[in-house]
């Protein structure tokens, strides 16, 4: 018997929204996003000489957050994060995010979510929400499908065995003004991108919870509270989707130009195997393909992050327009 009208699988229908958010984007919380992310780029760095900073590309998961328990108000249900009877997580799967417009400090945004797909697979229960943004001009700036899994097949996933983990350090190679990016000249299918690598942290992953610009801090997750995780399919606690999403999109970063990739790039992450606290992920990539048009290039390639003990953490599809 459902007395709290949970937001389960069945109850969940393509079209159910939420309520729309405003953000207004300040130099200060691009430059928090930035550190907290990791990426020491001085383009992030609040200076007399960078008057208005341009957001990171993978922002976009902040200013226009999810808020899937919202969505689940906003229609009358309970979502399981917040049941007090049958509460779990419903945690992160893929993520698609599509980039049209650079997003600067003074700009406001608007972001709508809503359901845009499930579907079942192997067993287990996905739902894939949009969260499509506009700056005050009306203008679409990005779109992005979240995919969460609402219910997973028994047996698909063991907790991972805990191993010694190297100490926490900044990226390396990090991202400096003489840093060059991607030779575009001498670019063709098969080859390699510059790799980035992260180290995880406790302190960071606190961090990406505590950062909220709407919607409100979760003090209780699968990414900081173990006795809430152990009872999940993860077992343990473990770093959120957006915030290797962000490592992959950074990745983008250190071979692109964020112009590029704001205009009409996008970026397909699939989790493949839970972050944890401790883990330093090394995320490499090669070009698929090139095509020419009159008007542009478009890269197309896939990056790959593995961890420490050589295990896959994700997956992903990049595109990028010159």
């Amino acid at each position: 018997m459902n007395l709290e009208n949970l937001w389960h699988y069945d109850s969940i229908q393509i079209g159910q929204s939420g309520p729309e958010v405003n953000v207004p984007i300040t130099n200060d919380n691009i430059a928090e996003y930035a550190d907290i992310c990791q990426n020491y780029d001085p383009q992030y760095s609040i200076s007399l000489s960078n008057k208005s900073l341009t957001a990171m590309p993978s922002m976009a998961l902040s200013y226009a957050p999810l808020l899937r328990w919202e969505i689940a108000k906003n229609n009358g249900f309970v979502a399981y994060e917040d049941s007090q009877t049958m509460r779990k997580q419903t945690p992160f799967a893929k993520c698609q995010v599509d980039w049209r417009h650079p997003v600067k400090a003074g700009d406001n945004i608007r972001s709508t979510r809503k359901v845009f797909e499930k579907y079942e697979r192997r067993g287990s229960k996905f739902v894939t929400f949009e969260v499509a943004s506009y700056n005050q001009n009306n203008v679409n700036v990005a779109t992005y499908y979240y995919t969460c899994i609402f219910e997973y097949a028994k047996g698909q996933r063991t907790q991972r065995e805990e191993t010694a983990s190297p100490p926490f350090e900044k990226p390396f190679p990090e991202v400096t003004k003489s840093t060059s990016k991607l030779d575009l000249a001498t670019v063709e299918i098969g080859s390699a991108l510059l790799p980035l690598s992260i180290s995880e942290s406790e302190e960071i992953i606190l961090r990406h919870n505590d950062f909220r610009l709407a919607g409100g801090k979760r003090d209780s997750n699968i990414h900081v509270d173990e006795e809430f995780a152990k009872n999940n399919i993860f077992g343990t606690a473990v770093n959120s989707g957006p915030a290797t999403l962000s490592y992959n999109a950074q990745m983008l970063e250190r071979n692109f130009d964020i112009s590029n990739i704001y205009n009409n790039g996008s970026l397909l992450m699939r989790a493949i195997t839970p972050v944890n606290a401790g883990d330093r992920i090394t995320i490499s990539g090669t070009m698929k393909d090139l095509k020419k048009n009159n008007e542009a290039t478009i890269y197309t390639g896939r990056m790959t992050g593995e961890n420490h003990l050589g295990d896959l953490v994700c997956l992903s599809d990049f595109t990028v327009q010159i």
